[in-house]
């Protein structure tokens, strides 16, 4: 299981420090945060940069294990605070259909980040500071519903967007709707597992290597035919599912300290 769990960590940091690189080398901000369109130019550059440092700072230090406790949990905070204090009122303001699940789609990718957030700070504290081990196990558990409910989320969309999402599988494989179907019957599963703590340990490893493999199969091909123009959001797709993997191998990881 430790061993799993720094496979999560890993892919989880250099992840978010990817996404971060990009934040600063585009100045501007992934698609998982649109901001308004009349925002001040050069403010939304200087904002941008400061997301990507945030980003590849606390990439940095949880891949090298430095501060790992306090930084995850400074950027778990920060990254929930986006999600209730501009997501929320975003999408209320801006969507005519905020009640439509997939407007809230970048919003979930948003707070699956945060989750695992908590879930790394969480077990680094346990590892240093064993006389809080329940307000820590709270704390891991809490990261792990977040997650949990975007899995639900995607799940459902699968659903939803099936003939959509099925352009997405590579073309040579076979019965593109049966995947997606079967995906999003796996994703909402998982999501389940990990929320009612039903085999958690195994039921997290297997979703971990699903994403894991649509990273390899779905986004590196993506990634390889991108016009310059696409490259970006691209990127932030594939470096997204690869921190989705990491969060689902770091819960599967300290599935024993979820109960």
């Amino acid at each position: 299981m430790e061993n799993l769990f720094n496979m999560g960590r890993i892919f989880y940091a250099i992840a978010i420090g990817e996404i971060g690189v990009q934040a600063i080398y585009y100045h501007d901000f992934p698609y998982i945060l649109p901001l308004p369109a009349h925002l001040w130019p050069v403010g939304r550059v200087v904002l941008a940069v400061i997301f990507g440092i945030m980003f590849l700072l606390a990439g940095g230090c949880i891949f090298f294990e430095k501060r790992t406790r306090q930084v995850s949990a400074v950027f778990g905070t920060v990254l929930l605070a986006i999600f209730c204090f501009y997501y929320i009122p975003y999408e209320f303001l801006t969507s005519p259909n905020f009640l439509h699940l997939d407007e809230w789609e970048n919003a979930e990718k948003e707070l699956a980040l945060a989750g695992g957030a908590f879930v790394i700070a969480g077990c680094f504290s346990e590892r240093n500071k064993k006389h809080h081990a329940r307000f820590l196990g709270k704390q891991i558990a809490f990261g792990a519903i977040l997650f949990a409910i975007t899995m639900i989320s995607f799940g459902i969309l699968h659903f939803m967007e099936a003939e959509g999402a099925s352009t997405l599988v590579p073309s040579w494989i076979p019965n593109h709707l049966f995947w997606i179907y079967a995906c999003g019957v796996a994703l909402i599963g998982s999501g389940i597992s990990i929320i009612f703590k039903i085999k958690t340990g195994l039921i997290a490893s297997l979703l971990g290597a699903m994403i894991f493999t649509w990273f390899i199969l779905l986004h590196i091909p993506r990634i390889i035919d991108a016009a310059d123009a696409d490259l970006g959001g691209e990127l932030t797709s594939a470096f997204l599912a690869l921190a989705y993997s990491g969060i689902a191998f770091v819960i599967a990881g300290t599935a024993v300290k979820l109960g």
